[in-house]
């Protein structure tokens, strides 16, 4: 399986240097966009692990992002991004241990 996965990642190397797209444009590593303290949004998130009012958890492809506050609230989602929005009081990384980047 991991074998497949280097092909693959390869594979999309070179298309990706034949059309000279920006890394930003097909990477799978979320981009974090904080606005005030009050809105969050997340590119490239995988799902939603956990959601309170006080905490959600999101999961990416890197790892997990925990949003602690209050008044959290989910909007704008779509297969890629996901706005939070509340009174946003800290924000923490879980890293996969796996990873290879």
């Amino acid at each position: 399986m991991e074998n497949y996965r280097k092909k693959n990642r390869k594979k999309q190397s070179r298309w990706n240097r034949l059309l000279e797209l920006p890394e930003e444009v097909v990477s799978t590593k979320p981009r974090l966009t904080i606005v005030g303290f009050e809105e969050l949004l997340i590119e490239n998130y995988k799902s939603i692990l956990e959601y309170e009012e006080f905490y959600i958890k999101i999961n990416t492809y890197i790892g997990a992002i925990n949003i602690n506050g209050f008044n959290l609230k989910l909007k704008e989602m779509t297969n890629d991004d996901i706005m939070v929005l509340g009174k946003i009081d800290s924000l923490d990384f879980e890293s996969m241990l796996d990873e290879e980047e």
